[in-house]
């Protein structure tokens, strides 16, 4: 085993057992049996030891969330996605505290990761029509409302912990962020659906009918379109069932071989 490991594995242990105060250079080198300025030349210092810490901590999250798969489902996968995540965060709450608590994340490779994964899922429904916002928007929204929840939780003791409560924001989250469920369309009626999912498959494509510059601009504009005031896609939605209500008379009638009655009939 590694240097590098072996304090990792030493301060982990420390973390894990005796909380975050007890992680302390002097602390992890003796439980490593090395000197303190082995840490300083590893990891530059102390803060950079608890990075490490916290990424060495979230190894195991990362795969399990990278096994948990795909299904035809991409709400679903979500969901499993926000369970793997609570369920992480209780298990070992010093090292997710570590991790978001203390804002690592952005710092961390491990929590750059996780977001990415996250990314990943979210972009999978706007693929599927079935997202209301920009993909950018929805992750915010879903990783600070699961990251909410799970300190809420930790903060809380075990014995006053609401069990219902990590699945109720998860559903809350899903229905402001997703359609209606794996019923919907595969192009949602709503304008912001239209956008997102435009967006979405014109992501990573190259096409010679744009320009770059063109490019950068139509994405813009999808994501405006994407995170428009609720109102707006509300109206569009209601035009579009009124719409729908006029021609659909005559779409039966069509179909059943027969005409209209003229007015005044």
């Amino acid at each position: 085993m590694s240097a590098r490991e072996r304090l990792l594995r030493a301060a982990a242990e420390l973390l894990a057992h005796e909380g975050r105060e007890a992680v302390s250079t002097r602390a992890v080198s003796a439980a490593a049996g090395m000197q303190p300025p082995t840490i300083y030349r590893l990891f530059g210092d102390k803060e950079g030891l608890l990075d490490a810490v916290a990424s060495y901590g979230f190894r195991g999250y990362l795969a399990d969330k990278q096994a948990l798969g795909e299904t035809d489902d991409p709400v679903d996968d979500l969901r499993r996605s926000w369970d793997l995540h609570v369920e992480f965060g209780l298990s070992m709450p010093a090292f997710y505290t570590l991790m978001y608590g203390e804002a690592r994340e952005k710092q961390s490779p491990a929590g750059q990761e996780a977001v990415a994964l996250l990314r990943r899922q979210i972009a999978r429904v706007a693929h599927a029509g079935r997202l209301r916002m920009s993909v950018d928007r929805a992750v915010q929204l879903m990783h600070a409302s699961g990251v909410g929840v799970v300190l809420s939780l930790i903060a809380t003791p075990p014995q006053e912990r609401d069990p219902g409560l990590s699945a109720t924001a998860r559903e809350q989250v899903l229905r402001t962020i997703t359609t209606d469920g794996a019923g919907e369309p595969a192009v949602p009626d709503g304008l912001a659906g239209r956008a997102v999912a435009l967006r979405e498959t014109l992501r990573g494509r190259d096409t010679a009918a744009l320009s770059p510059a063109e490019r950068g601009l139509l994405a813009e504009w999808l994501d405006r379109l994407a995170d428009a005031p609720a109102e707006s896609s509300e109206r569009t939605e209601l035009l579009d069932r009124e719409a729908r209500y006029r021609t659909e008379p005559r779409d039966r009638e069509a179909r059943d071989g027969t005409e209209p009655p003229a007015a005044g009939a």
